[in-house]
């Protein structure tokens, strides 16, 4: 990336969105039939390079199951609804009827009820149960509280999920969550996230983590930028972060790094630019909540949009389009890359000649500029 100057001393780099870019095919195709999506973290595979978002509107027990049978890998959110009430279902239908004027103070007043540790290790017991992978998410303020719980409980992959989450946390009034300590103490393969550049990617990397989030999450359901003024441009991101990787590849003698795009990832096209980018893999929120079977009932919200101080996202309509199988698998009822989101990217890898996803992050791609 290069800099701009802005005025005498402040200088900028010129970064890219999704938008920004265009995959541009090479001279082989393929059969889509021939095409692999799967990728692998740790001793875990998986036919779909994803991972839902750990939202309360998109991941429940019973769809974190449903996606993890279609292939991919739902991740649920021990701070959400699931975990402060037995049965959710009055306050998630609560959430989707309430008038926008209230809804963010309501939701805030939902949130706030205690987390409670017995439930944590119902709900991890019954997405187990059901064959499937478990992943399950908290933030870094809650990972030294709660962790024991979740590792007890048998998860097999741990989120570490926050709008920004470094290896180098600073506080003055309580002691810090020692990530390197923390990583090398568990069992478990641990993804951190959210990180925008190779700097805190390389610490995070170095801390231990099997996985990075690259950006903010949120997406349609996400207004950091507009209350904090912080947003990436994620194209530019994910590519800077996998460059990382390689850095650290050569420096760990050896050890892969998988890099997830967390953000900007809302039509089927922008899953191929991600992983066109550098990605391993695509974190996706609103997508998925537009599922039929998603408990947010036609709505999208993430944890920021509840935060007891200063909230930082909102209550979406997404509407519904399909089923949770439609949306990832197809078949497609619509032309605009909400639904058959891995079909969709099977067929970009094909036309453009590249038989699995790591090979697919070296296609060529282009700035479009209009």
């Amino acid at each position: 990336m290069f800099e701009i100057e802005i005025a005498p001393g402040k200088r900028a780099r010129q970064a890219y969105s999704f938008d920004d870019i265009a995959i541009v095919p090479s001279r082989r195709t393929r059969d889509p039939e021939d095409v692999s999506t799967s990728w692998q973290i740790d001793a875990y595979k998986f036919d779909l390079p994803m991972l839902a978002a750990p939202m309360d509107s998109v991941v429940s027990p019973q769809t974190a199951i449903a996606i993890g049978k279609l292939g991919g890998l739902g991740v649920l959110n021990l701070e959400g609804l699931w975990t402060r009430y037995q049965d959710p279902r009055i306050q998630l239908g609560e959430i989707a009827s309430m008038p926008e004027a209230q809804a963010t103070r309501r939701m805030q007043e939902l949130y706030s009820a205690p987390i409670q540790p017995a439930l944590i290790k119902e709900r991890i017991k019954q997405i187990r149960e059901a064959g499937v992978t478990v992943a399950a998410s908290l933030s870094p303020q809650r990972t030294a509280e709660l962790h024991k719980a979740v590792v007890e409980a048998g998860v097999d992959i741990f989120v570490i999920r926050g709008t920004t989450v470094s290896a180098e946390h600073v506080a003055t009034r309580d002691d810090a969550l020692n990530l390197k300590k923390f990583i090398y103490e568990l069992d478990v393969p641990v993804i951190v996230g959210g990180v925008a550049t190779a700097t805190g990617a390389l610490h995070l990397m170095r801390a231990g983590a099997a996985g990075v989030l690259v950006g903010f999450g949120g997406g349609a359901a996400h207004t950091t930028r507009k209350v904090l003024g912080i947003q990436v441009p994620m194209a530019s991101a994910v590519a800077e972060v996998a460059s990382a990787r390689r850095e650290y590849l050569d420096e760990s003698g050896g050890r892969y790094v998988h890099v997830i795009a967390d953000g900007g990832v809302g039509r089927s096209g922008d899953i191929a630019k991600a992983i066109a980018m550098g990605a391993d893999a695509v974190m996706m929120g609103s997508p998925l909540a537009k599922a039929i079977e998603a408990p947010g009932l036609g709505w999208h919200w993430g944890s920021e949009a509840h935060h007891a101080v200063l909230p930082r996202g909102e209550r979406v309509a997404v509407g519904t389009v399909g089923t949770l199988e439609e949306i990832l698998l197809g078949p497609s009822s619509t032309s605009d890359g909400s639904m058959n989101l891995f079909g969709a990217l099977r067929r970009a890898m094909a036309t453009c000649g590249y038989s699995d996803v790591k090979e697919f992050q070296r296609v060529e791609v282009l700035i479009n500029r209009g």
